[in-house]
């Protein structure tokens, strides 16, 4: 049995107003090829197709197109929803796909969808877990003990009867931990997940009946404790602290039970997501241009602030993404003790301070007057101040 592990697409996303549809359009073409070259049985998306609830129009026609291309394969298609997916959205039609051999399962109802696959070496059960919060399966088990998301996710695992003389997988869309409880994330994961804490943090080794985990919710891909627990990461680069990391889908190969086999199969992007640092004569230079095409996330060493940077680099690169300055003003910025710079200074002086540490030049009294007026406005500083 082979099939490839996919997660996290975030159809309709965007970085940086830049809508990404187009190159999500584009990886997905390609994973269609590497489902066909590899002649795999069946796709494992687990969790997060869209990026928001309510997703775009042209999200949900690239999804659909997607789909209807897998099964003309034709391969057996398993989902999960995974946070940013509406439960309901994306159930529409469930039951009509199953004849088409697309089985999604979005909304946890209290035991683990199971569909069962044969092959040469008997049956393989795949297991499909949603993203489930600790009060959804605390309100199908209110006798258990589930005060956190793993103890909730370990009481959904083992209120199922999993046959460990016979090939498990599971899909799951958790924040799934080592021993250590170290994990690498990628840097576009939502503010939620990166602030998590220890609450949301899953063991990895609530999944040790199962031959592979195949995971989803961290863009990074990555193995959790073993091989087969394994994080595919997102298909394209969504965020600058991404831009050294290679994306790639895992190909899993079951053979006989206790036989498995991981190979990351490389993702082009259609365009790049890169870092440049250096001074706008430096990087703008033709004999160091190189892909203009590529999402470009910029860093100029310029002791002073550049009029009208951003159309500047876009006459070379015109899908600059970002511009940010490192020289000695913000070095000196980045030094300071943010909970002494408060002390004893009121809410004016401090803008004072800060407008001319980045722009080297006093701030105007209208404009003064427009930031104390907004910091009113949303409770930073009251009225007496």
């Amino acid at each position: 049995m082979k099939f490839v592990h996919l997660a996290d697409l975030h159809l309709g996303k965007s970085v940086k107003d830049f809508s990404m549809i187009e190159d999500q359009k584009y990886i997905l073409n390609q994973i269609i090829e590497i489902v066909k070259n590899e002649k795999a049985d069946a796709v494992l998306i687990s969790g997060d197709v869209y990026d928001r609830t309510i997703p775009p129009e042209d999200a949900v026609r690239l999804f659909d197109d997607f789909i209807v291309k897998l099964t003309e394969i034709p391969v057996k298609v398993l989902l999960i929803s995974g946070n940013h997916d509406s439960d309901e959205r994306l159930n529409f039609g469930s039951r009509l796909f199953v004849n088409n051999g697309v089985y999604f399962c979005t909304k946890y109802n209290g035991e683990l969808y199971k569909q069962t696959f044969e092959d040469e070496f008997g049956p393989v059960n795949f297991y499909l877990l949603p993203f489930v919060k600790a009060s959804q399966v605390r309100h199908f088990f209110p006798e258990a003990t589930i005060e956190n998301y793993d103890q909730a996710v370990r009481t959904a695992l083992q209120s199922t009867s999993v046959n460990t003389n016979e090939r498990n997988v599971v899909l799951a869309h958790q924040f799934v931990a080592g021993k250590s409880g170290e994990i690498a994330l990628g840097g576009s994961e939502s503010p939620a997940v990166t602030n998590v804490g220890l609450v949301e943090r899953i063991g990895c080794d609530c999944f040790d009946v199962f031959d592979y985990a195949a995971l989803g919710h961290i863009h990074k891909a990555q193995k959790i404790g073993r091989e087969a627990v394994r994080y595919a990461g997102t298909p394209l680069k969504y965020h600058a602290d991404e831009v050294n990391d290679e994306k790639s889908v895992p190909v899993v190969t079951l053979g006989k039970k206790g036989d498995v086999s991981i190979e990351l199969k490389t993702l082009k992007p259609l365009h790049d997501m890169r870092a440049l640092k250096g001074t706008l004569k430096q990087l703008l230079d033709k004999q160091n241009v190189s892909n203009p095409e590529d999402y470009i996330f910029v860093t100029l060493t310029e002791e002073n602030i550049i009029n009208d940077a951003m159309t500047i680099f876009r006459q070379t690169y015109p899908n600059t993404m970002q511009i940010r300055y490192e020289n000695s003003h913000t070095k000196e910025i980045e030094l300071v003790d943010p909970s002494k710079i408060a002390e004893m200074k009121s809410f004016p002086e401090l803008i004072t301070e800060f407008y001319k540490q980045i722009y080297q030049t006093d701030i105007s009294q209208e404009e003064l007057e427009i930031m104390n007026s907004v910091a009113k406005k949303v409770g930073i500083i009251h009225e007496a101040n």
